[in-house]
């Protein structure tokens, strides 16, 4: 049997195309494998399990029909759905995974993460990402209507943006927004693993990091499906 996973699909109701890909990738390949992990940024943006977004809805349903089919689906949050909660879950029929987790992939010890953790030398980011994963901050951000909570997450979209333009401008977007080797080599001595899968950073890859440890980079879905294939005989990344 195979494992399936994927990550940064970054589902929006303004690109209903790879919102179509998914639905089919649900349908059919992910029928047939033994489990399915999506390690982050499913969506776009996510503001509260209360959000009315249409992908939302058409994902919620898919999923859950997979989970009833017979496979178990897993869901590690990303950076642009890290309020993804335990309603939505239910919903979808997913459990939700720390960040990171260590599983049983087919006898193999395995780190999976969404990656974002990695990119250590982004200081300015692990510090964002360290006040917005604060249940305090979580909570007083969902006591906010709708409205206002919308309105944040485009504000933070734009953000995000200009700052990558700014990071390109300056010849830094390569290094700051790629994983820190040190944190890499780091966390496999800390988990005791010779593999790691992670998404992020959307360069995807399968990279040789020594000593027999092995780290897959999953592709986003901006344009076309990315989908990691693990089993017994080895692990496949490719695009759909």
């Amino acid at each position: 049997m195979t494992t399936l996973f994927i990550s940064d699909l970054h589902l929006d109701p303004e690109r209903p195309d790879i919102t179509t890909l998914f639905g089919e990738f649900i349908d059919g390949e992910a029928r047939d494998a033994d489990a399915l992990y999506i390690l982050g940024d499913l969506f776009e943006t996510w503001v509260g399990d209360d959000d009315p977004s249409s992908a939302g809805t058409f994902v919620a349903g898919k999923l859950h029909a997979l989970h009833e089919s017979g496979v178990p689906v897993s869901f590690i949050r990303g950076n642009r759905d890290f309020l993804v909660g335990d309603a939505y879950a239910r919903a979808a029929g997913m459990a939700i995974l720390p960040d990171p987790a260590v599983i049983d992939l087919h006898g193999e010890p395995t780190l999976l993460l969404h990656g974002d953790l990695l990119c250590s030398d982004d200081s300015a980011y692990q510090q964002f990402r360290a006040q917005t994963r604060d249940p305090r901050w979580q909570a007083q951000f969902l006591a906010q209507s709708l409205a206002d909570r919308l309105a944040f997450a485009e504000q933070a979209r734009a953000a995000s943006k200009a700052r990558y333009g700014e990071l390109v401008s300056s010849g830094m977007a390569e290094t700051i927004g790629d994983v820190s080797p040190a944190t890499v080599q780091e966390w496999f001595k800390r988990y005791g693993i010779r593999r790691m899968i992670h998404g992020h950073t959307h360069r995807p890859a399968v990279h040789d990091e020594g000593g027999g440890n092995t780290r897959i980079v999953l592709g986003d879905w901006y344009e076309q499906g990315s989908v990691l294939r693990v089993d017994r005989g080895g692990a496949k990344l490719e695009r759909l």
